[in-house]
């Protein structure tokens, strides 16, 4: 081996013990938020915020057994079918972090303060807390378990549905048991905190990379052209168009862009041409050069030929 290729090779190994450096950051982080959340919010208001968690928060109510502990057993089949469809490295992942947020969860619980005065803010506090948690760990690769694993595998054979929204169905089930065990009131409580979580679930995942698609219909596209290729550095396409009703030709231009640069493209387009007619449409994601690779999903894996 050469020098070269040693240097290679060493740059590789640092770069792989800091995704791993991350990685357990990230896991650490999202988990002490994510047990704030039941410790703090939903445990002492009675709401079983959705999944195995809110199962074993009912079962706590019911027996005291510890919520940790109760989800950890839980977990065991889960991880058993899970190891056969989703492989090893994702598993150890989830693994690592159901056993560090379970242990936790029981180790916090009576040290950190019971919010109980108002259990609507305590179901909207609940589902922030909850969500950017659990989108700290599935934005880098894991999970805690349960219902997270099972919308794992649905979105393998799914993959237009967000992990966020395909754990809220399996909520819901969740939900309505708890409406018997807590109470109705409590029950449209958790509804809440799970809605709240699972949009902090898609905007820590998919926040990042969302933007604005605009379409410019102009009679001057060629200074617009260079100011969104020079000054904003965005790629554009011309598009032709023709007026419904006078059968004009008309160019069309279309560009994407991040939000906080639309207003550099109106500012562009008017000083090209003030009657230009600009459409702004909202892209959940955009993928591609000057955004997020297209070969990576929302946790980071590179995705696989089917």
């Amino acid at each position: 081996m050469n020098a070269q290729e040693k240097k290679l090779a060493s740059r590789e190994r640092w770069s792989t013990v800091l995704s791993f450096a991350q990685d357990m950051f990230f896991y650490i982080v999202g988990s002490i938020v994510f047990a704030g959340s039941v410790d703090i919010f939903t445990s002492p208001n009675n709401i079983a915020p959705g999944g195995i968690v809110g199962v074993s928060t009912m079962v706590n109510h019911l027996t005291d057994i510890p919520i940790g502990v109760f989800v950890m057993i839980c977990n065991v089949p889960i991880f058993i079918f899970g190891f056969f469809l989703i492989g090893k490295a994702y598993m150890a992942k989830s693994l690592f972090c159901t056993v560090f947020s379970s242990v936790v969860i029981d180790l916090l619980e009576p040290i950190l303060p019971k919010y109980t005065e108002n259990p609507l803010l305590a179901a909207v506090f609940g589902g922030v807390c909850s969500g950017i948690g659990l989108g700290l760990i599935f934005s880098r690769g894991g999970s805690t378990g349960g219902t997270d694993i099972i919308a794992r595998i649905v979105g393998k054979f799914k993959p237009h549905m967000t992990q966020g929204k395909i754990m809220l169905v399996f909520d819901f089930a969740v939900i309505g048991i708890s409406a018997f065990v807590f109470g109705f009131e409590a029950a449209m409580y958790a509804i809440i905190m799970v809605y709240v979580s699972s949009k902090m679930i898609d905007m820590v995942l998919y926040g990042k990379d969302d933007g604005k698609v605009l379409f410019i219909i102009t009679d001057n596209p060629e200074p617009i052209k260079k100011g969104l290729l020079n000054q904003i550095e965005r790629g554009v396409t011309l598009l032709k168009g023709e007026g419904a009703y006078s059968g004009a030709e008309r160019d069309v231009l279309m560009c994407a862009v991040a939000i906080n640069e639309v207003y550099k493209v109106r500012v562009i387009v008017k000083k090209a041409d003030p009657k230009a007619f600009i459409i702004v449409g909202k892209a959940d994601q955009i993928l591609g050069e000057g955004f997020k690779a297209i070969e990576r999903n929302e946790f980071g894996e590179t995705i696989q030929d089917k």
